[in-house]
């Protein structure tokens, strides 16, 4: 429950993250590919597209969500948001708004939505 997450947009849409044990890498590592992220349609995150798959993400010290393929390669990165109004956050959540998910790393957030 604090390390994975799975939200449904829409009726048939499925978006699921989860975080992975990067304790035994360097923090170079480790803050850029901390948890996976499945989706079986195509999602906007933020105001970016991103088709159906499986990819790594990292919510990086600078205020970035920075999706990867499966080769490591960067294809997306997206500004993140602070909630200062969360009292009591979680490693990992997914909170549903109107139409969208927020995905949460602590207090950090982007919006995952349908494309």
């Amino acid at each position: 429950i604090r390390n994975a997450v799975a939200a449904k947009l829409g009726k048939d849409r499925i978006v699921i993250a989860g975080l992975v044990d990067t304790s035994g890498y360097s923090t170079e590592i480790s803050g850029k590919y901390e948890g996976f992220l499945i989706t079986d349609s195509p999602i906007k995150i933020g105001d970016k597209e991103l088709g159906t798959g499986a990819y790594g993400f990292g919510f990086s010290q600078d205020g970035k969500l920075n999706i990867f393929d499966i080769s490591a390669k960067q294809i997306l990165s997206v500004n993140t948001r602070s909630d200062a109004d969360m009292k009591r956050p979680r490693p990992l959540q997914m909170v549903s708004t109107a139409g969208s998910i927020r995905l949460y790393k602590g207090k950090n957030y982007v919006v995952v939505s349908s494309k």
